[in-house]
């Protein structure tokens, strides 16, 4: 015959300063609640408990809702921003190259070295001034 066998729940119990600090990281938008959870091995349950009695912001009545699309919107922001960019670095490529083809066509056809050109006299601006 089985002996009479009572399970034992097992509960952690969680200090109400790392309570605040994970709310405290809810509110800042650094961390969704499933991320939360996942970070401080908390049902996230329990976190949206903790939102609604510690946070300043979110209230009982009101529901909270994370937007997933504006993550993927920041992303799609931010990838068209480097291709912005990309496109800018390409065009201001072109416009070396451009410089550079013009610097030796004229070194080709007019016999001016415009990379070194040092048999320019040097204007009055630029001469040593006499000490007093």
């Amino acid at each position: 015959m089985k002996p009479n066998l009572v399970r034992i729940r097992k509960s952690r119990v969680f200090s109400e300063e790392l309570k605040r600090k994970i709310v405290k990281e809810f509110e800042s938008g650094e961390f969704s609640a499933l991320q939360l959870s996942r970070l401080h091995q908390v049902h996230f349950q329990t976190i949206y408990k903790w939102i609604y009695k510690y946070s300043s912001i979110n209230e009982k009545s009101i529901r909270i809702v994370e937007m997933k699309e504006s993550s993927s919107q920041k992303l799609k922001d931010l990838e068209a921003k480097v291709e912005d960019l990309e496109r800018s670095v390409g065009q201001k490529q072109i416009y070396i190259d451009y410089l550079e083809k013009m610097m030796e066509i004229a070194k080709d056809d007019l016999g001016i070295d415009v990379k070194k050109n040092y048999s320019t006299q040097l204007s009055a601006g630029l001469e040593k001034t006499k000490k007093r």
